[in-house]
């Protein structure tokens, strides 16, 4: 990771249109709008395009916490703005405030923080505990952390 010229303050800008895919539809077809979930997608999305031009090969990004507030129902058709600012860089931890408009207000506002991680570290201990799952190697409901701690 090269984060010499990421500083808090600097941010990014992501523009999309609310899709059918991106909103709720239990409420029927005509109070089709933004759904929390996707909201959450496009902020954890837009982070993650930012911060790749700060990656080194074999890294990538994963969220690591999301505080939302979702404050303002967008429609189905609407523009809406995602600005991502970052606000704190503790080693490979970059947080994100992040404010979400649409053509008439202030949709959301969250806090969103990812965490630097290698690729290939990460899948081995992914794998080694997918292994610990699949041996059963479980105590009281949940696997044994020393099972896939090793590969970290």
């Amino acid at each position: 990771m090269n984060f010499s010229t990421l500083e808090a303050g600097n941010a990014t800008e992501r523009q999309l249109i609310v899709d059918k895919e991106r909103t709720i539809s239990f409420l029927g077809e005509d109070l089709r709008i933004y759904a929390t979930p996707r909201l959450v997608d496009d902020i954890e999305q837009t982070c993650l395009d930012y911060l790749l031009t700060y990656l080194d090969d074999g890294e990538n990004t994963v969220g690591a916490a999301v505080d939302i507030r979702h404050v303002g129902a967008t429609l189905l058709g609407m523009s809406v703005s995602i600005v991502a600012t970052v606000t704190r860089i503790e080693g490979r931890s970059v947080t994100f405030n992040v404010e979400v408009r649409d053509d008439v207000e202030l949709v959301a506002t969250a806090a969103h923080t990812r965490v630097v991680v290698n690729v290939a570290k990460l899948r081995t201990r992914v794998q080694a505990k997918a292994e610990a799952a699949v041996a059963g190697e479980v105590e009281d409901g949940a696997l044994n952390p020393s099972q896939f701690a090793a590969s970290r």
